[in-house]
């Protein structure tokens, strides 16, 4: 019997990953593969005394990966288990500074961004450093927990009093500060990539909030997306190594594509939903052919 495992979070499955999981199972059984939940808790990672890593997961060809701990990424790839995507992709995609890093010095363009230095001694934080980086960037200016998903963690700062509230609360968290594009509030397009090749793309609008996201009230139109968005999204995927990524492009005011976040496992729902596409199908049959060819 072919089969896989879809790795999910131990303590939240959230709605979309839930769907997610059953899109791709559904369409992994048309191709004779069965797919099987599995928490990242009931895995059973660990480590023995002789050094080697081990798993109470079963026999698999492949681990679809829909969570983000990449410790047990790592983990499972040890054991020699194929993941979609890898714990290496997973990990920079999941660190949103480490994503900017991986895609610098490519001919990227991306927000004017600057991350702060962490505290480790509960000091107050730098005012002057906290105006120098104001006069950079200007305001209003995003602030991002460098962890986060569906628009969660991304704030807009309107003064330094905001600012240093804001920097005074998360001093030791991993965080960084962003110039605002204007021109692309409250909208944004998701591009869907599998194997390295667009397979959908929309367009997220929200009127009420400066993120697009449809968790934060935002919805997707349908709409032609346009090649240099399309090329963008691609490089950025294939520098970070993803088999399956959903890619954030902003709108630039001269109407010019800017990378926001790249995703290793966006949410299918309403992509389909908005485009008619069937990214599962396409999911799978990409699964199906690196694993087993054409068998």
């Amino acid at each position: 019997m072919r089969q896989g495992y879809a790795i999910v979070n131990q303590y939240r499955l959230y709605s979309g990953v839930k769907n997610f999981y059953s899109r791709l199972k559904e369409e992994l059984a048309k191709l004779d593969i069965k797919l099987l939940l599995c928490r990242t808790g009931e895995a059973g990672l660990a480590i023995q005394d002789n050094g080697k890593v081990t798993s109470q997961l079963g026999p698999a060809d492949f681990i679809v990966f829909l969570d983000k701990d990449r410790y047990a990424a790592y983990g499972l790839e040890k054991m020699g288990y194929r993941l979609f995507n890898s714990a290496r992709s997973i990990e920079l995609c999941d660190d949103k500074m480490a994503t900017y890093l991986a895609l610098v010095n490519q001919g990227i363009p991306m927000p004017y961004t600057v991350t702060p230095p962490l505290d480790y001694v509960e000091q107050e934080n730098d005012e002057d450093y906290l105006s120098a980086i104001a006069n950079q960037l200007g305001y209003p200016l995003i602030a991002k927990l460098n962890y986060g998903s569906l628009g969660n963690n991304v704030f807009l700062l309107q003064n330094l009093t905001e600012l240093k509230e804001f920097d005074k609360q998360h001093l030791r968290l991993p965080r960084l500060y962003q110039r605002f594009i204007v021109s692309s509030a409250g909208m944004d397009y998701r591009l869907i990539y599998v194997g390295g090749e667009f397979v959908a793309g929309m367009k997220r609008v929200n009127p009420f909030d400066f993120r697009s996201n449809v968790a934060q009230g935002g919805h997707g139109e349908k709409v032609d997306i346009l090649d240099s968005y399309i090329k963008l999204g691609k490089r950025c995927v294939d520098l970070l190594g993803l088999d399956y990524a959903g890619v954030d492009i902003l709108i630039g005011q001269q109407g010019e594509p800017i990378v926001c976040e790249v995703n290793s496992n966006a949410f299918i729902e309403g992509i389909e939903k908005t485009t008619g596409i069937n990214v599962a199908k396409e999911y799978a049959l990409y699964i199906k052919k690196t694993i087993y060819g054409h068998r």
